[in-house]
C-alpha cells in the first residue's frame, strides 16, 4: 500500500487505473494521520455542513450521521472536483461524549473551561465515525470508540490550558496530541481515534474498498 519512499500509490493512480482518494475534511490532524500511514489524498475538500446535533440525538448516531453526510456531500461533486478518474471519498467526524451528552467544539475560553470542568476527574468517550463512499455510490461506515479518563484538574491547570487556546475548536475542548495529554490518566482504545481518525479502521476500510491495490 505504501511505496518505498513513503508516498501514497495514488501518485501513479491515474496511469495504473487505481482508485483516487478524496478527503472530505480540511482537518490538518486527519491529513497528518493519513500521512503516517503513507496515504496522501488526491484532493482535500471540506463539506461545510451544519453540525448542530438533532434534538435527542445520541453521540454515536450524531457522529455517524455527520461523517456520512460529509462524505456524501463531497461525493456528489466528486467528478467535478476530481475528474482524473474514479475515487473513494473519505469523511469522518469525532465526538466527545460524557454519558449521553455531546460536548461542543468550543470557540471561546469559557466554552473550553466548561468542557474541562466537566471532564475533570472522570471518564469520557471519544467516538469517530468514518464513512467511505465508493465510486458506485455505496457507503461503508465504521465507528471507533475510545475511553479516556482525565485526572482531577486543578483550577490553575484549567486556567493555563484555557489561556493557551489549544482547546478552541476541538471536540470536548481539548487536543490530546498537545498539552492536554498530561491530563490523561488512562486511555482504553485507539489513540489516533482521539486525535481525529482511527487509523486501523480507516486503513482497513480503504483497503477493503480497493484502495492501494
Amino acid at each position: 500500500m505504501i511505496s518505498p519512499k513513503g508516498v501514497s500509490p495514488i501518485a501513479s493512480n491515474n496511469q495504473s487505473g487505481r482508485l483516487g482518494l478524496v478527503l472530505a475534511s480540511e482537518s490538518p490532524r486527519r491529513k497528518a494521520l493519513l500521512g503516517q500511514a503513507g496515504i496522501v489524498p488526491d484532493l482535500i475538500r471540506a463539506a461545510n455542513l451544519d453540525e448542530t446535533p438533532l434534538k435527542g440525538e445520541l453521540p454515536r448516531s450524531y457522529a455517524l450521521r455527520l461523517a456520512t453526510e460529509k462524505a456524501a456531500s463531497v461525493a456528489a461533486k466528486q467528478r467535478e472536483l476530481y475528474p482524473a478518474g474514479p475515487a473513494l471519498v473519505l469523511g469522518a467526524d469525532t465526538v466527545v461524549a460524557a454519558g449521553r451528552r455531546i460536548l461542543p467544539k468550543p470557540d471561546d475560553a469559557e466554552g473550553v473551561r466548561a468542557c474541562l470542568s466537566l471532564l475533570s476527574g472522570r471518564q469520557h468517550q471519544v467516538m469517530t465515525a468514518v464513512a467511505v463512499v465508493l465510486p458506485d455510490g455505496v457507503v461503508r461506515t465504521r465507528v471507533a470508540v475510545t475511553r479516556v479518563a482525565f485526572k482531577r484538574l486543578l483550577p490553575a491547570e484549567i486556567q493555563a490550558y484555557v489561556d493557551c487556546r489549544e482547546g478552541q475548536g476541538k471536540a470536548g475542548g481539548y487536543a490530546i496530541q498537545g498539552r492536554a495529554e498530561v491530563f490523561v490518566r488512562q486511555i482504553n482504545g485507539s489513540y489516533s481515534n482521539v486525535v481525529g481518525l482511527p487509523l486501523y479502521e480507516t486503513v482497513q476500510m480503504l483497503r477493503g474498498a480497493g484502495y492501494g491495490g
